[in-house]
């Protein structure tokens, strides 16, 4: 299915709306593994290797990167469920360049989370295989389109997913088939899906489950002016999913649409302090919750970054890590990400 026939719901980036906040760097020596975000070049957005660079390169100690499955550079021919090898290709590519050296010391897409069709149920294992080939020792999970919502209003994918997924039995046998490869299982899934995300968590608890974006908080279309209530049915979910062991959350992607936190409506970009006040409750909560061990901050680049730029992002990290330990911030920016998809400290995989 071609990009080209689905409008983005993504925000636009505005380089020069940006380009009004800058800020000075806290904690600059604090060593960041970015454990989420995508490159892709599509009509009217384009953000590869040296945007991403650019971003990263911004002011804090971005040690590595993990990229994450967002439909690009898909094969153009072959059998259709064989197609995404060419993301997976693509990533191990952009890391190569990385790694050289001749881009600084960052290891951009360190770990490659792609994306293998689990609807294929145990037919999924000789195409795990080839994307451990072709991701050169770095593929270390998969992600499909699972975040739905019946209304229209709600959506955070260019090509619509499909209702019920996380919920399939064929899902849930293709999902089995992940930990005997040592490979995890990243969901991007509304706060109304949580319940799906928590019977999948219990029925495979060997199988390493990241939940994504702070296990998406709705506060757009029905959900506008709701937060409370939002609050209330997401931090129960949230609460639930803590229980499993096997489920760890990335905090972050709270500048999509979606999220209904309208940074983007301002005559200016959000600043740290303005980010830190208006998530503080959800990430605190997710950090009792969870533990700072099996929680990590993401930057959920280039989507995110139609709301905030890059180093005023992490600002508000910092921020709102303030009053952790240094085991907990080590854990927050780095640890967890780099034991979850078995990176080098130092980023290499």
């Amino acid at each position: 299915m071609s990009l080209s026939n689905h409008a983005s719901p993504h925000l636009a980036v505005r380089e020069d709306w940006l380009a009004q906040i800058e800020e000075e760097i806290l904690e600059p020596g604090l060593p960041i593994i970015d454990p989420h975000h995508h490159l892709w070049d599509r009509p009217g957005a384009r953000y590869l290797l040296d945007d991403l660079l650019r971003d990263t390169g911004s002011g804090h100690d971005i040690r590595a990167t993990v990229y994450i499955q967002a439909r690009s550079m898909y094969r153009a021919e072959g059998p259709e469920e064989w197609r995404s090898l060419g993301e997976t290709e693509f990533a191990n590519g952009e890391a190569a360049r990385s790694a050289s050296g001749l881009y600084g010391p960052i290891r951009a897409c360190a770990g490659i989370v792609g994306m293998v069709d689990l609807m294929l149920g145990d037919g999924v294992a000789p195409l795990l295989e080839q994307h451990l080939r072709a991701g050169g020792d770095r593929f270390r999970g998969v992600r499909n389109q699972t975040a739905w919502h019946e209304s229209p209003e709600i959506s955070s994918n260019p090509v619509p997913p499909r209702k019920g997924l996380l919920s399939e039995p064929a899902f849930f046998r293709g999902a089995r088939r992940l930990s005997e490869y040592g490979l995890s299982l990243d969901i991007w899934a509304y706060h109304t899906q949580l319940d799906e995300v928590l019977a999948l968590a219990r029925a495979l608890p060997e199988l390493a489950v990241v939940l994504d974006h702070t296990g998406g908080p709705l506060g757009a279309g029905p959900y506008a002016g709701r937060r409370d209530e939002v609050f209330a049915a997401w931090s129960a979910g949230m609460r639930q999913l803590a229980q499993c062991a096997n489920v760890v959350v990335k905090l972050g992607g709270l500048g999509m649409g979606v999220g209904g936190f309208g940074f983007e409506r301002g005559a200016l970009p959000p600043s740290s302090a303005q980010l830190a006040a208006a998530w503080r409750p959800y990430i605190e909560f997710c950090i009792e919750a969870f533990g700072a061990g099996r929680c990590m901050f993401e930057s959920n680049f280039p989507v995110d970054k139609g709301s905030y730029g890059y180093a005023v992002l992490w600002n508000a990290f910092k921020r709102l890590a303030a009053g952790a330990s240094d085991s907990e911030k080590e854990a927050l920016f780095s640890g967890t990400a780099a034991r979850v998809y078995r990176l080098h400290p130092a980023g290499e995989g």
